[in-house]
């Protein structure tokens, strides 16, 4: 028996930039290991941050998409989305969320989008879709976790 659908592959207002970052967990000044839930790193124009404290510049070799990236300990392991609202994005306007614990919030036009979950779905109802996700990469021995697009 096969399965097929036919809505095709999940499109998004955000438009599609270059994603490329990595964290080793064991250098960064956090708990960023599953069972800190919660915990964040954003990458965006001015560097990392985590848990919204300011630690290291962004590297030539970094890509931080449309509106920087998030990665975050979710309640389903790492998930990452780039920061962009989708809202936002699909009137023209590049505006990244901000980190207020386990939301995105939209300065913008006020969205929050609920990130603990793993899959940045809108909480308000202003956004009709969810958040970009992105894909994330765990080394074996769980060190080093990459984020790419």
């Amino acid at each position: 028996m096969a399965f097929c659908s036919c809505d095709g592959p999940t499109r998004s207002s955000v438009p599609t930039y270059p994603v490329r970052f990595e964290v080793n967990t064991k250098t960064v000044f956090i708990d960023f290991t599953p069972q800190n839930l919660n915990a964040y790193i954003t990458l965006d124009r001015d560097g990392y941050k985590e848990n919204g404290v300011w630690k290291l510049p962004a590297t030539a070799m970094d890509a931080w998409g449309y509106g920087g990236v998030v990665l975050y300990v979710s309640m389903v392991g790492y998930a990452a989305f780039d920061l962009a609202c989708p809202h936002c994005a699909a009137q023209g306007r590049r505006s990244p969320c901000e980190m207020d614990g386990i939301y995105a919030v939209c300065p913008d036009c006020g969205e929050e989008y609920e990130v603990a979950s793993g899959y940045g779905f809108p909480r308000k109802g202003i956004s009709k879709e969810a958040m970009l996700r992105l894909n994330t990469y765990v080394t074996a021995s769980g060190d080093i976790i990459q984020v790419r697009q």
